[in-house]
């Protein structure tokens, strides 16, 4: 039986190749092609281009203040993904308003029949909130939403609540669910749903090679290292930095390139210099989704250095990871959240004790020394996601659950 499904969330590509909340646009669309009408909630913001319909997803943006404060949501509200920003604190309780009545006015005008929220903290609070009880709720956790509400008292509280008017509770790694268990959600309503990935977008092609190289200061074919995401601790780009400065006596042509922004761009930059391999790191800023596929295939390694912050901030399962998994380029990663869920060390990558420049400089110098070893770790590791990651099976799983809390709720 269709379903109508309203999604809440406080991220959502804002324009064709951005590159925040890119894991919700193929949960959205994957749902509304098995046939359910998707009606996605969420905060406006000023660098939206999208039409109202795209490939059957229904998008419904909610305003809750003027442009210059449409800081709620998209990766704007922690600083360094650490702390909580004062104006996302302030502008915080207009914005669950504000989503909670826009939420509510979808759902009677489409006759709503199941509502989704992600992230617990807010989307989910906002999508209890608007189910207002008459509606299944399923919550999905995503990484830095449990991180807000251990480490935020009121947040906790909230975050509970929501997990009370749950019927189903999904987390993109196991050490999510188990954290929201301990929060309150309940231990026979939650499962573990990873993400999937884009095997044909994220595919091995050689011609990618010649024109990321010539962006790139150095020889044409200098060893090239390759990451990407926001600059913020939990990504442990200051261990990557660390080991490619630990390995230029042995490499002297090695190049990396980090891709992405955030609140440490200053201080990773000031790092690269300090270490004298300032030369030797080309920061990108933010580059295009539909970009990553090239850097990815002209790499000769991609490296992962994921942590667990000082403040206990993880990643729950890094989508940038997969799409590295998915490409065939060999993997150095560490073992953290949800990563060696998808990252089978010795089969798919070399996975890394975390935040250890040392072992991270081992394993890309044992890797480089062996190109046929890299090889058939690209190649396993693609064939491992082909077989097991796809977004049309989490599109599956995700009906399932609303079958399961549909049927639930008519009984």
């Amino acid at each position: 039986m269709p379903h109508t499904v309203v999604m809440v969330t406080t991220s959502y590509p804002r324009f064709t190749g951005d590159t925040v909340g890119t894991f919700l646009e193929p949960i959205a669309q994957g749902v509304a092609a098995r046939g359910h009408a998707v009606h996605v909630v969420l905060p406006w913001h000023p660098r939206v281009r999208r039409k109202p319909v795209e490939r059957g997803v229904h998008l419904h943006y909610f305003r809750y203040g003027p442009a210059r404060l449409s800081v709620f949501g998209y990766a704007q509200g922690l600083r360094a993904d650490v702390h909580l920003k004062t104006t996302a604190y302030l502008t915080a309780p207009f914005a669950f308003v504000a989503g909670t009545l826009k939420a509510r006015r979808v759902a009677r005008r489409y006759g709503a029949t199941i509502m989704h929220g992600h992230w617990v903290i807010p989307g989910g609070v906002i999508a209890a909130a608007g189910a207002a009880g008459h509606l299944p709720l399923a919550i999905s956790l995503h990484g830095s939403d449990i991180y807000i509400a251990e480490r935020y008292r009121q947040l906790g509280r909230t975050a509970r609540w929501a997990f009370g008017r749950a019927g189903w509770v999904t987390a993109c790694s196991e050490d999510l669910r188990k954290r929201a268990v301990s929060l309150g959600a309940t231990e026979e309503k939650t499962e573990v749903l990873p993400y999937g990935v884009d095997a044909e977008r994220f595919s091995p092609s050689p011609n990618a090679d010649a024109r990321v190289r010539a962006q790139v200061e150095g020889p044409s074919d200098a060893p090239l290292i390759f990451t990407a995401g926001r600059l913020v601790r939990k990504k442990g780009f200051e261990f990557l930095i660390d080991a490619t400065a630990r390995l230029t006596p042995v490499w002297p042509e090695l190049r990396l390139v980090i891709a992405g922004e955030g609140d440490l761009d200053v201080e990773l930059r000031q790092r690269a210099r300090d270490a004298g391999i300032g030369h030797r790191v080309t920061f990108t800023g933010n580059i295009s989704q539909n970009a990553i596929p090239s850097y990815l295939n002209a790499a000769d390694l991609v490296v992962v250095p994921s942590v667990r912050d000082a403040a206990g901030n993880v990643d729950g399962l890094p989508n940038f990871l997969l799409e590295a998994l998915v490409s065939g380029t060999a993997v150095v990663t560490t073992d953290v959240g949800g990563i060696s869920s998808v990252a089978k060390e010795g089969h798919t990558a070399v996975v890394v004790p975390p935040a250890s420049a040392d072992a991270i400089a081992n394993a890309i110098d044992a890797l480089l020394r062996n190109p046929e070893r890299r090889r058939d770790l690209g190649a396993a590791a693609r064939a491992d996601l082909e077989r097991n990651q796809s977004w049309a099976d989490v599109a599956e799983r995700f009906e399932a659950i609303y079958d399961r809390l549909a049927g639930k709720s008519r009984g």
